[in-house]
């Protein structure tokens, strides 16, 4: 057995070997701490706080560095000035998407977010200019938003003022955003093909966020040979892609290439169009794909921000208490939320930001992957080395944010308590893979918590002191500790 073991050690020393000898030959690589066989360096990071372990790996060696998660190099950028300068400044190249199996098994590198290429940017080019046909960003989608506020409200009237979950209803709320956007119409909460779907969206964001997918992303071979919640998470995806299928089939049928309805109007209208070329995007599996993006993208992070929201204004009811005061000041009770009421609400629109701030959502955004071998401060990064960008360290840059551990909606208001923008503010990321959606998320996040709290007193069942709102951190992204609230009318 001996024997056995020591040559498999000095196999996979050689293997790595081999790697780190290529690697060198077509580029040099940023310096790192030095990785073991097989792990890389997986043994020096605390999955609980990997932003503290790339601080100290920054410190070290400097704000560019490599890693080795399994035995591919993974050049990390850390600080606001490397991320700008490579996401911004050298966009193009940094505009790669990384490997990420999990995905890319049932996505196959169709649909926006993880695709790449040509193939990405028409998909990219094509759902944005979609969005904006169909009212993001205008008037037009502030109404639909506005009545799904108004539905949302509704619901939590009838707990009663009861000790209640939010987690469900607040997931409920974006998402009829989206299928307004895809479908054309909203559905009923109690709609039991909408429930199923809402509720598979919620376990596969637990799921999707755990250290075991992280290991399948890092050892694929887990994937095909081990059992594990990857195989729950492709069963819901499976199901999902279903009921979108189902949809696509619906809208297939009652066409209308004159008047488009929706997103999947135009998708299908364009794949007519586009029917005697071979290279087109615009098939069914790359709509499906689509679909399935928009709907965990424009879902699962809003959904996370709205609860941490919640959270955090039940651990401080004095900033509550400011918010409520500025609504009733510049809103009033008898008409809904608008976002020109924003300019006027310094201090609520500060609050949105620094719950953005605070919870650092996604840390290590989605990975990026250079598409060609591109020189950078000094380093030559080959191509389809994979990039990871730390959001982290921007957003709890304590030169930008003092005392950034602090939850300060100060920290985005002036001296005379203005809004204070900041290019510091990052948690949608930068440059060309920058989440499509931001625009509707921010339209969402202060229509919906507006209304929330213009007519709910929110009430913690524990002394505010007592409440932990510390992140549930991993790799990919964060979630608040689990919680109920009462909300009572006001």
């Amino acid at each position: 057995m001996d024997l056995v073991m020591g040559s498999v050690l000095i196999l996979t020393c050689l293997l790595l070997f081999s790697y780190w000898k290529r690697s060198c030959k077509r580029g040099k690589l940023p310096p790192g701490p030095t990785p073991l066989p097989i792990i890389g360096n997986i043994h020096q990071i605390d999955v609980k706080n990997v932003h503290q372990a790339f601080t100290n790996f920054s410190k070290i060696y400097g704000p560019v560095f490599t890693l080795y998660f399994g035995m591919k190099p993974t050049v990390v950028l850390h600080g606001y000035e490397a991320i700008k300068e490579a996401l911004i400044g050298h966009g193009e190249e940094f505009s790669g998407r990384g490997s990420a199996p999990i995905f890319q098994m049932i996505s196959k590198d169709l649909g926006i977010g993880f695709s790449n290429g040509n193939a990405w940017k028409e998909t990219r080019h094509f759902s944005l200019l979609t969005l904006r046909k169909l009212g993001v960003g205008k008037r037009s989608i502030e109404n639909q938003i506005q009545e799904e506020a108004q539905f949302l409200v509704e619901e939590l009237k009838k707990t009663n003022g009861s000790p209640y979950d939010p987690s469900f209803i607040l997931t409920c709320a974006p998402c009829n955003v989206i299928c307004a956007i895809i479908f054309q119409n909203r559905l009923e909460y109690n709609d039991q093909g909408f429930v199923n779907l809402v509720e598979k969206l919620n376990a596969n964001s637990k799921i999707l966020s755990s250290l075991w997918l992280q290991l399948c992303n890092m050892f694929p071979v887990l994937i095909d040979y081990c059992p594990g919640t990857h195989n729950t998470y492709y069963k819901n995806l499976t199901s999902i892609q279903s009921y979108l299928s189902a949809k696509i089939k619906e809208h297939e049928e009652s066409l209308d290439v004159t008047n488009p309805r929706d997103f999947i109007d135009y998708f299908l209208i364009k794949g007519r169009q586009e029917n005697h070329n071979q290279q087109s995007i615009y098939t069914r599996e790359n709509l499906i794909a689509t679909l399935n993006d928009l709907f965990v993208g424009g879902t699962d992070t809003l959904k996370t921000t709205m609860r941490f929201a919640l959270l955090l204004l039940l651990k401080y009811p004095h900033v509550t208490a400011k918010v409520q005061e500025e609504i009733d000041r510049v809103i009033g009770r008898q008409r809904s939320p608008c976002l020109q009421d924003r300019k006027q609400m310094p201090y609520t629109d500060a609050v949105i930001h620094e719950v953005q701030r605070f919870i650092d959502i996604a840390p290590n955004s989605l990975p990026h992957e250079v598409t060609c071998d591109v020189k950078f401060r000094n380093y030559l990064i080959p191509k389809g080395t994979a990039i990871v960008t730390s959001l982290s360290s921007v957003l709890y840059d304590s030169n930008e944010f003092p005392n950034p551990e602090t939850f300060d909606p100060g920290h985005f208001l002036d001296a005379k308590g203005n809004f204070k923008k900041s290019d510091y503010f990052m948690p949608f990321s930068a440059g060309k893979r920058v989440c499509l959606g931001e625009g509707l998320a921010r339209m969402e996040l202060f229509l919906f918590l507006t209304t929330i709290l213009q007519n709910f007193k929110l009430k913690s069942l524990v002394p505010p002191k007592d409440i932990n709102d510390t992140p549930q951190a991993n790799v990919i992204s964060v979630s608040p500790p689990p919680f109920q609230l009462c909300f009572i009318p006001l």
